[in-house]
């Protein structure tokens, strides 16, 4: 889909004070009924595989698969059942193994309409995250990555950390901006540690503030941590300036799921039959 035409209907539908929605697409099902409720975005990234396995999305992060090798292979099974959604494609922008500019345009080619930075070293932190960036595997690459992309006219999205990355990434040229605000809380794998609704909100209006300094046009959306529910996400766009939607990945596929199969297998469960008597000869 052409980045254009998607940001002019974003920007229509934000000025008619409607939200923009995104998700993250771990299956075919979840696309497709994502899609059937009205989602303006879809991301597919190697954690939606994972996180619809049953494990938690930090799965992501670590070496259990080529993470750009697991989106392209996704891609056969989301792609083709989406008819007027457009997809993003998240990319390990610090992959040393892809020649990015090559690696971005066979996303484009086979139907991506931009991307993401995912899995992102924004979620590490500590001496391991330090270390990362000590030895050229650092956030800059994703930085990169998103610029390549936009130099490629292709949608871009990315997750930003703190004010700084915000900054970066909107001199990158990102189209939408997602404040993260950690791993997804709530359901039987979301996290436990995280910060309250209300820091959620300071910290997203911080990171949106930063970014719009550079690009005023930039589209905010908030993600992550508290920001589990419907309700919660109300909450932030009712105590925040100029973040316009949100993008959830558990909160649009895997809670669902979770709450969805257990209700309909306990409803069954709950079903009777009448036993039959035996008769007298």
């Amino acid at each position: 889909m052409n980045r254009k035409d998607v940001l002019d209907r974003f920007r229509a539908q934000v000025a008619a004070g409607k939200p923009i929605i995104g998700g993250g697409a771990g299956t075919g099902i979840t696309a497709k009924s994502a899609e059937a409720g009205g989602i303006d975005l879809l991301i597919i990234y190697n954690s939606g595989r994972f996180r619809m396995a049953g494990r938690g999305s930090l799965s992501g992060l670590l070496p259990y698969g080529d993470a750009n090798a697991i989106v392209m292979d996704m891609a056969s099974e989301v792609l083709p059942v989406v008819s007027r959604t457009p997809v993003l494609a998240g990319v390990c922008g610090t992959d040393p193994f892809r020649v990015m500019p090559h690696f971005l345009r066979q996303v484009r080619d086979i139907g991506f309409a931009g991307v993401q930075n995912f899995p992102t070293v924004g979620l590490i932190d500590g001496v391991f995250r330090a270390n990362l960036e000590e030895t050229g595997m650092g956030f800059g690459l994703e930085v990169d990555m998103i610029r390549t992309a936009h130099e490629m006219d292709l949608l871009t999205a990315p997750y930003v950390f703190d004010e700084e990355q915000a900054a970066d990434m909107a001199r990158a040229g990102a189209d939408i901006l997602v404040p993260h605000m950690g791993l997804t809380t709530s359901g039987t794998i979301g996290a436990q540690t995280a910060l309250t609704l209300a820091a959620a909100v300071e910290r997203v209006q911080a990171l949106a503030d930063a970014a719009r300094r550079v690009n005023p046009d930039i589209l905010c959306l908030c993600h992550g941590g508290p920001i589990a529910e419907p309700a919660d996400a109300q909450y932030v766009l009712e105590h925040t300036s100029g973040v316009v939607g949100f993008f959830g990945a558990s909160s649009i596929e895997r809670l669902p799921t979770e709450v969805g199969i257990r209700r309909q297998t306990e409803e069954f469960k709950a079903l009777t039959f009448s036993r039959q008597r035996g008769r007298a000869g």
